[in-house]
């Protein structure tokens, strides 16, 4: 199925083959679900250490399953489907030849993207940095230090660390990926009374 859809023009791409079991719960996702650029970005991928199941559409459906187990409130239930379904799909516009930071980040292509549809800030933010505490963490555990003031700056910036918190659970919930950067960014948001 991979080699088809790669095959296909991004406008012949259909979201529901793309993130399986995907069904539209507002003007918003149904907008979403029919932006070309959105739907190669769901397209692409095949897998690889964080993410065996290949497809970025493939991740999301597993995320939007794990939003639904959740039962989160309405409100919040809607961001996380919204970061769920743009938070990785640009990772196939990133200059591999360039830094893969600033504007050439997935998650900042990914926001540039969102602003187009919302100004809602808990998702933009959530979705420009919903990698940054894994790079913290392994800076941490690579130099035995982070910047604090760079730390405490991102903290800041994050406009409701619930919901973030949340999402960040939910992308690094995969058993491929290592839960131990998750439990330390919960420590530090509690640490700090950010979160319950």
């Amino acid at each position: 199925m991979r080699a088809r859809l790669r095959a296909e023009s991004p406008a012949s791409l259909d979201i529901t083959e793309l993130v399986p079991g995907f069904q539209p719960e507002t003007l918003l996702e149904i907008t979403l679900s029919h932006q070309p650029e959105l739907l190669e970005g769901l397209a692409w991928g095949k897998p690889r250490p964080a993410h065996p199941e290949g497809a970025v559409g493939l991740h999301v459906a597993d995320l939007l399953e794990q939003i639904d187990a959740r039962r989160e409130p309405r409100a919040s239930r809607a961001r996380l489907r919204l970061i769920a379904l743009v938070h990785d799909s640009f990772k196939y516009r990133v200059l591999n030849w360039l830094p893969h930071t600033g504007e050439n980040h997935h998650a900042m292509r990914a926001r540039r993207f969102m602003e187009r549809f919302t100004a809602d800030e808990r998702i933009l933010t959530t979705i420009e940095l919903h990698d940054r505490p894994y790079h913290v963490w392994k800076r941490l555990k690579r130099t035995g230090t982070h910047d604090e003031p760079r730390f405490e700056h991102m903290l800041a910036r994050i406009p409701d660390h619930e919901l973030f918190l949340t999402f960040v659970e939910i992308d690094g919930a995969s058993e491929a990926k290592d839960q131990e950067p998750i439990r330390w960014f919960r420590d530090q948001l509690r640490k700090r009374d950010l979160v319950e």
